[in-house]
């Protein structure tokens, strides 16, 4: 079926691209309801961040980025729009002074997302975000998981607190929303502050890759043991912007030196067309430390692939 009259983006090529309200790549506004199929979300939340702050800004951010994206895919020639129903939904609602309010705020807003049968794509947010999608989406079974970030983020609790940037995928996995066998990790890099962290996802079973076995692997054997970890089943991918190297991506709040280039993150992303693909974000972007504007540049240009990779695998649902 054809998608919707009403879910056609706005055209570059009759609306010029700084005219008009910005969406996520000029995507309708949309309301959560049927016939709904990706919802491409804001999560304006930074009070999981424990060092720079401002990712709170980053939906707004990569919204005005993603003027630039057009709609069809250069390398697969997916053109998403063509496939699904995608609309920008808004903003999640968050409490500006309670983590924990907020989590229960956008988790709330996740499920009437998942009620009406629609895919989430979101920008966040620091990297607490994906915790409350999860807990909105895969609750009636446990997901795979294709991260790329330079932290692991398994901590138990970090100062005290259990709920913030560093322990989302060590609740998701104890919640039963993640799957640890099917749990893959890239780009991993950076000074620790021990071995707990890093101890906890190996004895669970979480594929980790270092920046330095990435590098000894190269993209390919990468990109092999991605689809190898993950499998058939329904999988959601999370980009913690910093899993990109700084000159990359500037804008956030724990750069780590050494880390991914755009290009193979992008060409990573392609490659997993086909998979069972049912969600994703992109998090911890921060406009201001992103003085070029390079980090929202690109994180609108990921968030551009992962509405292929969703829009591939509702198209072939529907097909089922």
């Amino acid at each position: 079926m054809a998608p919707a009259k009403e879910f056609a983006p706005i055209d570059s090529s009759v609306v010029p691209r700084y005219a008009g309200v910005a969406t996520f790549m000029r995507a309708a506004r949309a309301e959560i309801a049927k016939p709904l199929d990706i919802a491409l979300v804001g999560v304006p939340l930074d009070l999981g961040a424990t060092y720079r702050s401002g990712a709170r800004q980053g939906p707004s951010a990569v919204r005005e980025a993603s003027r630039l994206i057009r709609q069809v895919n250069p390398t697969t020639k997916i053109a998403p729009y063509r496939l699904c129903n995608i609309g920008d939904v808004g903003d999640a609602p968050t409490h500006p002074l309670s983590v924990e309010r907020s989590v229960e705020m956008i988790q709330e807003f996740f499920e009437r997302i998942q009620a009406v049968g629609a895919a989430p794509i979101s920008i966040g947010g620091d990297h607490t975000v994906p915790l409350p999608v999860l807990r909105a989406i895969a609750k009636n079974r446990p997901m795979g998981l294709v991260q790329i970030d330079s932290h692991a983020d398994t901590f138990d609790e970090f100062m005290g607190t259990k709920c913030n940037h560093a322990t989302f995928v060590r609740r998701a996995v104890e919640e039963g929303l993640l799957d640890p066998k099917r749990i893959v990790q890239i780009g991993l890099r950076g000074t620790r502050y021990g071995d707990d962290d890093i101890n906890y996802g190996y004895g669970a079973g979480i594929r980790m890759i270092p920046m330095d076995e990435y590098e000894e692997m190269g993209r390919a054997a990468v990109i092999a043991e991605i689809k190898r970890v993950v499998g058939d089943g329904p999988t959601y991918i999370t980009i913690d912007i910093d899993g990109l190297d700084p000159k990359d991506a500037p804008g956030t709040g724990v750069p780590e030196p050494g880390g991914i280039m755009m290009r193979d993150a992008q060409m990573m992303l392609r490659a997993l067309t086909g998979m069972d693909i049912a969600g994703a974000d992109i998090c911890e972007v921060v406009p201001s430390l992103d003085p070029t504007g390079i980090t929202c540049i690109n994180a609108a240009n990921l968030m551009f692939e992962l509405t292929c990779l969703v829009a591939v695998a509702r198209s072939q649902q529907a097909k089922a």
